[in-house]
């Protein structure tokens, strides 16, 4: 994308606070809206939401609460397919720059006394034409303002007819459309509200909202006028609420989970992995019996970067950073950190699971070759003693301990350093680090998405290129991608660039993350996706 763009014993205090989560989220079993406990569906989250406004939909915290709440023109199914939502249907004009939605007439806004004595009005072109527009206001300052950027002009042609014309051809624009920066909004609730949209949202979606005590739990219902369907013509969601704690503890949450106040986990944490999973990813016997596990391709790539702008001979020597990529065994990385959950990447930078990734163009484990670019480098540089420093967060501090044990088997001197998240996040920003783990999850599925943060005119901080990796051709085709309209072409080419990429290596691939969810048994309908995006309208849940 192009964006503008140690451990202590529990204290008195803790304890007290932990009694506090855990007192709200059992009473949150107990509303009195709440017409049935084995209807409700119920997880965590372990940051604080920070807006129910989609217009600020960022976080996966936000975005999957969002997603209950709102929708828009169009969105992804399971397999990454662009598919009808609001719009039944669409056109893409021959010049590859304007798109004509058609609109369903029977999709209604949640009641909210703002709309008068009937309480709701159907959605029109019109609330898109101001939706996707709101999202370019400065006064509003969306970190969404990127997606609609490349929008020329938004034209409601008709109540139930929306043309949108582009300044560029943009092949990714309808996955960017999906996104829920760009759900649709009632002018006149936000006006009502002003920044207090962000507690009283009023959308469209499955749920509505009914209560939000920050910081301790989020409760949704059921949205009995919602306007999908399922293949029998049942009216969705089958659910009648949703109720999301914020417990910040990933220890307390599987605990949570195991003893049955949670019907669902997503991810996996060291904290518990090795209580649920053999070491090959299997669910342990002691709980198949009560969870389910669902996994599946996750567009997320987590890596080391190395700043090409560095003076240090290491960060820029090609012939290092080549050592360093063949230095370590990524598929016994993941089984012992990981339990097997991802997959080894031996490939380039785009994720298994999009298109124009190739398992062939990355680095497989040779220590020999890696000892002999070593050599190499020492041999040109006369540095005998090449030293390197990983700069890292302590949720991966484990990979990079590895890797550092790894390297320093081929002669070379490898540190590790902590950071708080908010502190790498800046350092790595404003070019202040060599080196440093990274990940980078899609915002949209396509692989352009990924190629975005090594074209030279993204340097960071205006935009997500961190390594400041700069090749004239890879730029020529990065544009040139943006003008292909042809899917097979345009993969082809992004696969060209990635093998680019990976030959000059300013960047180490670990591995392509895996989505992992866990259910108590008698929840159906979850599904997966390589977005890893919550969707609960077609969830069931059965209590035993």
């Amino acid at each position: 994308m192009i964006k503008p763009t140690a451990k202590q014993c529990y204290t008195v205090t803790n304890f007290f606070l932990t009694s506090c989560f855990l007192f709200m989220f059992l009473s949150c079993r107990n509303e009195p809206d709440q017409k049935q406990e084995g209807m409700v569906f119920r997880y965590n989250e372990h940051k604080n939401i920070g807006s129910l406004d989609p217009a600020f939909a960022k976080d996966n915290a936000d975005i999957w609460a969002v997603n209950q709440l709102f929708n828009g023109l169009i969105q992804m199914d399971e397999n990454l397919n662009v598919v009808p939502c609001i719009a039944k249907s669409w056109t893409i004009f021959d010049d590859a720059l304007t798109y004509s939605f058609k609109l369903k007439k029977d999709v209604f806004f949640h009641k909210h006394e703002v709309f008068g004595k009937d309480s709701t009005r159907n959605v029109v072109a019109e609330d898109f034409e101001y939706s996707l527009f709101r999202n370019c206001d400065t006064n509003l300052a969306s970190p969404g303002s990127w997606v609609v950027n490349n929008i020329y002009d938004i034209e409601a042609v008709t109540s139930d007819s929306l043309h949108i014309t582009l300044k560029t051809p943009d092949p990714s624009f309808l996955g960017k459309l999906t996104m829920k920066y760009c759900s649709v909004v009632p002018q006149e609730v936000v006006e009502h509200y002003g920044s207090d949209f962000r507690a009283h949202p009023i959308g469209t979606g499955p749920f509505k909202f009914k209560k939000w005590i920050e910081n301790i739990k989020l409760v949704l219902r059921k949205n009995n006028n919602y306007f999908e369907t399922d293949t029998n013509g049942k009216t969705l969601p089958y659910l009648e609420a949703v109720a999301i704690t914020f417990l910040p503890d990933k220890q307390s949450e599987f605990l949570q989970f195991i003893q049955g106040n949670l019907d669902f986990l997503n991810s996996l944490d060291a904290s518990y992995q090795d209580d649920i999973l053999t070491t090959t990813g299997e669910l342990r016997t002691k709980y198949q019996d009560q969870i389910d596990i669902i996994r599946g391709p996750y567009l997320n790539t987590e890596y080391l970067a190395f700043f090409m702008d560095s003076e240090s001979s290491e960060m820029q020597s090609k012939l290092l950073r080549q050592a360093v990529n063949y230095g370590f065994d990524r598929k016994k990385m993941m089984i012992y950190l990981r339990n097997g959950v991802g997959i080894p990447a031996n490939g380039g930078f785009i994720p298994k699971g999009l298109p124009g990734f190739n398992e062939t163009i990355g680095f497989s484990y040779n220590p020999e070759k890696a000892k002999n670019l070593l050599k190499r480098y020492i041999q040109e540089t006369g540095n005998d003693s090449p030293k390197i420093a990983i700069t890292t967060t302590s949720n991966y501090l484990n990979f990079c301990e590895y890797i550092q044990r790894e390297l320093q088997k081929i002669g070379l001197e490898v540190a590790v350093d902590v950071m708080p998240p908010a502190t790498l996040k800046d350092a790595k920003a404003n070019g202040k680090l060599d080196m440093f783990r990274a990940s980078w999850v899609a915002d949209y599925p396509d692989a352009q998405n990924y190629l975005s943060l090594y074209y030279s005119q993204n340097f960071a901080p205006n935009g997500p290129n961190y390594t400041h990796y700069k090749n004239p051709l890879f730029d020529k085709w990065y544009t040139q991608s943006f003008k292909e309209t042809n899917n097979k072409t345009r993969e082809r080419l992004y696969a060209r660039m990635d093998s680019l990429v990976m030959s000059e290596a300013p960047i180490v691939p670990l591995y392509y993350d895996e989505v992992i969810r866990f259910t108590r048994k008698g929840i159906t309908g979850l599904g997966n996706n390589p977005i890893n995006l919550l969707d609960l309208k077609r969830v069931q849940k059965t209590t035993h």
